[in-house]
Formats: C-alpha cells, structure tokens, sequence
C-alpha cells in the first residue's frame, strides 16, 4: 500500500488536536474514518505511532512521521496552490509585441481596464514593426503578436483586430490642413511627400506612381513628424500611428482611396498553445477593441 497524502493530513490533525473527534472535525471526516486511515498508516510503517489509544502522546516514531509529514503537507499545498493559479491565470509571464500604433492606443486601454486581474502575471511588452515582430514569432521569442501580417502567414493563427484607414498628415500650415473633404492623389501630386515604410506598403497604381515620384523619407515617425511639422512635406500615416503619437498640432485628413487601409491582425504560432495568463490577455485584447468599435 502506497502512503498517501491525506493520510498524512489525517495523522497531523490526529497529532495536533490530541483526539480524534477533534481531528474528524477539522477534516470534516467522521472518527471511525479518521481512525481507519490511522490503523492503515500504522499497518503500512508496522510500528505504532502513539503511545495509547487515547491519542494524545506520540511514540518516537510518531514525532518523526509528524515532523516530515508536516513538511510534505505545506510543500504539497503550495504547489496545488502554484499549479491552480497558474491555470487560472493568476500568475505567468506573457510575451507581447505590437505595431507601434496599438501599443499607443489600444494596450493602455486594456491594461486600464483589466489590471487588477494581472497582479501575479508578469507582462513583457514591446512595440516593433510588422516583420520582426512575425519573425519573433517565429523564433519562439513573443507569444502574442499584433500586426499587420499581408502574406506571411504561414503557421499562424491570426484574426482579424482592425482595419485601419491612411490618410495625410501636414501640419497646420500646409494647404491641405483646411481641406475638409477626402484627399485625393490627384490633389496629392504637387505635394512634396515624406515617404516611409508603412505608406509604401500600399499598393494602389496611384499609390505606387507618387512613392515613385518621392524625394524624401523616413522610417522613425518622430523624424517624420518632426520634419511634417517643419512643413518641409506631407506624410500618409495611419489614423491609430498619428493618434498614438499624440501629435495634436499636426492634422490629418482620410484619404478618398477606400482600398488604403491596413489590416492590423491578432497572431500566434499555430503549433503552441497559450499559456492561461496569456490567452486571458488575448480575450481582454479582443473584448476592448469589439467596445471601441462599438
């Protein structure tokens, strides 16, 4: 007969309260119970553990078995403890990386609303461009990543967070700053455009013609912004990466080209399960974008 935990709980309660009736209580147990596992211990060791029946002197055996068996409880306790908050995702670490746009704009909001719930989760935030956060992906090195995807997809589970519209950004000097309607790229032609890496990645024939055309750019969007506000040129930026970059002296106007957007996804390795803590940050992820759209 193997020994087994609860028939040390029940000689340490036996052990501690001197009685059995008084042990059978704290287990929630019935004396008759409490004494079988008592005579089963006793009969797996083959030596007595107390000095009477009454219980209440333990033998020299008997003060060995309770000194390790309250050893062994606690060690056990704290890893049930350890094993069920961890599967219910109140302790683990998360790897996320995000285009530079949501860090800005969406995380705070989910991190203001759900951070209480994260209190034992150690989070591991980073903004990044598209293509190295799927390469992180790739490597093992994130387990959540929000970006935009385009055709390397391959062993991802991806979904859909937003799409997001381009649209110019001037600052408020430039002519453009008082145009109330849609820009279009024929008003776009005598602009001097700043270009940089997420405008060039639309692909519209008209897109492509001015990008073509451009003398200018920049890939770190304080350059961009710095060098937008100057009124050296115009940029085409993303509404979520002008408003996460709090520039509120700079304007920026939609583009009418319905097609200039991009598709910002929620992608993980399609061959790793998420961690509890890390698909509860995937859920608060999702819920806050579907109440900011609604």
């Amino acid at each position: 007969m193997a020994l087994k935990i609860e028939m040390l709980r029940g000689f340490v309660a036996v052990a501690r309260n001197g009685n059995l009736s008084d042990a059978a209580e704290q287990l929630g147990r019935t004396p008759s119970a409490v004494s079988m596992m008592l005579k089963q211990l006793e009969l797996h060791l083959g030596e007595p553990l107390f000095e009477t029946d009454r219980k209440n002197k333990l033998t020299v055996l008997g003060q060995f078995v309770l000194e390790q068996a309250e050893q062994e409880i606690a060690h056990f306790d704290t890893t049930v403890r350890a094993i069920e908050s961890y599967a219910g995702a109140e302790v683990g670490h998360v790897r996320i990386a995000t285009v530079p746009s949501v860090a800005g704009t969406i995380m705070p909001r989910v991190f203001s609303r759900n951070i209480n719930s994260y209190d034992g989760v150690r989070i591991e935030l980073r903004d990044m461009d598209s293509k190295s956060i799927l390469h992180e992906l790739s490597q093992g090195r994130i387990d959540i990543g929000i970006a935009t995807i385009g055709q390397n997809s391959s062993g991802l589970d991806s979904r859909l967070l937003l799409t997001d519209r381009f649209g110019v950004v001037c600052s408020s000097a430039h002519e453009l700053a008082n145009h109330r309607d849609l820009v279009t790229w024929a008003e776009l032609a005598n602009a001097r455009l700043i270009m940089n890496g997420l405008s060039e990645g639309i692909g519209s024939t008209e897109s492509l013609a001015l990008h073509a055309g451009a003398g200018l750019s920049a890939y770190n969007l304080t350059s961009i912004f710095g060098m937008v506000r100057a009124n050296i040129g115009v940029t085409i930026l993303p509404e979520m990466a002008v408003q996460a970059g709090g520039q509120a002296d700079l304007v920026f106007r939609p583009l009418a080209d319905e097609v200039a957007t991009r598709q910002i996804h929620l992608v993980r390795k399609a061959d790793s399960a998420l961690s509890p803590a890390a698909r509860r940050l995937e859920r608060d992820i999702l819920k806050t974008v579907e109440e900011m759209r609604a």
